[in-house]
């Protein structure tokens, strides 16, 4: 029998029924139950012991896609991320779940947090990714036969840049200028092999702003695939490895992420650590301490007055420059994790408006999630599905010509559901980050090796 969840918060919620609106399994299913509403109602039977948790609650708990939504919009102030942080590692009974479950999520949490393998896996499909091949072979439907985990995969698989299969950054990139500040920079596990140019971009900008980048070798997973997922232990173990790897870089002003489930993992290092060793320990809060977005701390300490005087307007999809008369349409996406986890929703918006001659509109479901949530899309395909097309629909509303996404999660998902359709008429948006567009703007980029 699996032991009772501990549910101390859930007294507050009052079952007013705010959260229901901004809960995206809710929107996605319609069911009471697959609601954070509905969830605490189950906690709260199981700890009075009326109900057990069996594998169809855990199911329950398993459509959620963790995105704290819910916390913004409580008027009583329930922590529900507190509530499924305590309950995420007891549905990882073996009891729970199917073994075809089981198995999947260990193959996940088993090649993702490690580029190494995860590059190994994907050298035979750089003919394929992205390709006319790949387009064909989607046309065909062959994907679904291989199930609905898999298929959602291969949707999801972008093409694949040489640099996706080395990190090919130098440790120490040098301040342009003056040195303001120097930062460490983390590059994600998922991110480096799935869009390096997110990495080269951040570099680029950061060091066109006198701000010095240091990018330990030896750096790996933050542990945020797993953190999100109850997966304790080896959240842990990423996450020490992580520590020591930033502290041995040296003093540091900040450590930096420019992918906002990353940041939201970091920032929870003293409290994920705290039974470690006490030197351990005492390390992880204060990496925890300097951990930011990056463009959390773009935005505080300042652009320079030659980053801000450089920015030129970003091209039309025509290629003719944005005016005041035309300006550039971007709709910005906000992360869950950076939205609800972090509270941050100025910060991006101020970058982006500092490029000349773009407009800003706003989706009318900002704070929803896009149905990436982690490994959620592989997981729950079919919600991920709703959600992801749901998404689409309202970034195109706002008319834009580019969506941004600072989340490498969103970005895939969004440029799965972004791609157009010849048979709609619907043309592609292209899915980019804030740094990306930056570093267009301000012509920043990196010197490329001679090696």
């Amino acid at each position: 029998m699996t032991s009772p969840v501990l549910a101390p918060s859930t007294d507050p919620c009052v079952h007013c029924g705010f959260c229901l609106p901004s809960c995206a399994s809710y929107l996605a299913l319609g069911s009471e139950m697959d609601s954070p509403r509905g969830r605490i109602h189950a906690l709260k039977a199981i700890e009075a012991g009326e109900l057990t948790l069996d594998a169809t609650v855990a199911s329950h708990f398993d459509s959620c896609l963790g995105c704290l939504a819910c916390v913004s919009a409580c008027p009583s102030g329930v922590r529900y991320d507190q509530l499924l942080e305590a309950t995420r590692p007891k549905l990882n009974a073996p009891e729970l779940r199917s073994p075809a479950q089981q198995l999947w999520r260990r193959l996940l949490f088993g090649l993702l947090p490690y580029p190494a393998r995860l590059r190994a896996l994907l050298q035979p499909l750089r003919a394929y990714a992205g390709t006319p091949l790949q387009g064909l072979i989607r046309r065909t439907g062959l994907p679904r036969v291989l199930g609905p985990q898999l298929a959602a995969m291969e949707q999801l698989l972008p093409p694949l840049a040489p640099e996706s299969f080395s990190d090919s950054l130098p440790r120490v990139v040098p301040a342009v200028g003056e040195r303001r500040y120097r930062v460490g920079l983390l590059l994600g596990c998922v991110q480096r092999v799935f869009d390096p140019a997110v990495n080269q971009a951040t570099a680029a900008v950061l060091a066109a702003n006198g701000i010095e980048v240091v990018i330990p070798a030896d750096q790996g997973c933050c542990g945020a695939v797993t953190h999100h997922q109850g997966e304790e232990a080896q959240t842990r173990t990423l996450a020490a490895a992580l520590v020591r790897s930033f502290a041995a870089a040296g003093p540091l002003d900040a450590v930096l992420v420019s992918a906002s489930g990353c940041g939201h993992s970091l920032k929870a290092y003293g409290r994920l650590l705290a039974e470690a060793d006490p030197a351990l320990a005492a390390a992880a809060d204060e990496l925890a301490a300097k951990a930011f977005d990056v463009q959390e701390f773009l935005a505080k300490v300042g652009l320079t007055a030659a980053f801000e005087t450089a920015l030129r307007p970003l091209p039309h999809p025509d290629g003719s420059p944005a005016s005041a008369e035309r300006p550039l349409t971007l709709a910005y996406h906000d992360a869950c994790h950076m939205l609800h986890g972090q509270g941050i929703s100025a910060a991006p918006r101020q970058l982006l408006r500092a490029i000349p001659h773009v407009r800003l509109r706003e989706p009318l479901e900002q704070g929803v999630c896009c149905g990436s949530a982690g490994i959620y899309n592989l997981v729950q395909p079919a919600e991920a599905e709703l959600l992801g097309a749901r998404k689409a629909d309202d970034l195109r509303g706002t008319g834009a010509q580019i969506a941004v996404s600072a989340n490498i999660g969103c970005s895939l998902q969004l440029r799965r559901h972004l791609q157009g359709s010849e048979r709609s008429g619907e043309q592609p948006i292209p899915v980019q980050h804030p740094m990306q567009l930056l570093a267009q703007s301000a012509g920043a980029s990196l010197a490329k090796p001679t090696n």
